[in-house]
């Protein structure tokens, strides 16, 4: 009785140990303890095998696909090239295959499976005080760097380019220049707080003047009147 207990046993591991190793042929995959025949592309399974009865397979719906030989039960939701992904249509989809999108201008890819792009990103813009130091390419971002001192860029640019040096011009310096904006010259001896003053003044002097002739006129014309 012992022996028979130890026999089981024994059968019970091998059986175990024969399942957890088990390893299917490449046209084959594995469910459960079986081994089963693999649908072919363009289809899934509908019913898995068993000793009695091979793989069932049906043909996938449209906007799905499988690429290869599988066990799926489901067929793979085709890939959409939506408004906004950054992404655009390229070729269709069919039961073998995915859809082909590819980028728009100003994109570049972040994910991709094989040589299909599936999510893409917006190149980053350069801010003002930078410079575009490479530019982006369809697998990379933009690259940026800031301007060095005694430059600018309003972040367009390839480069950065000096400040205007006024003196050099014979001109007087109104704003000094920053990262992002030139220096601002003007002509020497112009004081523009002067200049408002003066054009303020003028305007007074007029309005004035033209008040006073006004009222001069209108005096005379009484003066007539009670004669």
């Amino acid at each position: 009785l012992v022996t028979l207990k130890w026999l089981v046993f024994g059968i019970i591991v091998i059986r175990v140990h024969s399942t957890l190793s088990l390893t299917c042929h490449p046209a084959e995959y594995l469910i459960g303890s079986e081994c089963c025949p693999r649908c072919s592309a363009g289809s899934r399974v509908e019913t898995h095998c068993n000793e009695y009865r091979s793989t069932a397979c049906l043909p996938c719906m449209n906007g799905t696909y499988t690429d290869k030989r599988n066990g799926l039960e489901q067929c793979i939701p085709c890939m959409s090239c939506a408004a906004g992904s950054g992404l655009k249509f390229n070729r269709s989809c069919t039961v073998t295959s995915d859809t082909v999108c590819e980028l728009l201008q100003g994109f570049y890819c972040i994910y991709s499976v094989g040589d299909d792009c599936k999510e893409a990103q917006r190149h980053s813009s350069c801010g003002p005080g930078q410079y575009i130091s490479q530019n982006g390419t369809a697998s990379t971002d933009t690259e940026c760097s800031d301007c060095r001192a005694g430059t600018f860029s309003d972040g367009t640019s390839p480069s950065c380019q000096p400040h205007t040096q006024c003196e050099a011009l014979n001109l007087q310096l109104i704003t000094a220049g920053t990262s992002a904006a030139d220096a601002q010259c003007g002509e020497h001896g112009v004081n523009v707080g002067a200049a408002v003053g003066v054009s303020v003044g003028v305007v007074l002097f007029v309005a004035a003047g033209v008040s006073l002739l006004a009222l001069w006129c209108f005096r005379k014309k009484r003066k007539s009147l009670s004669r």
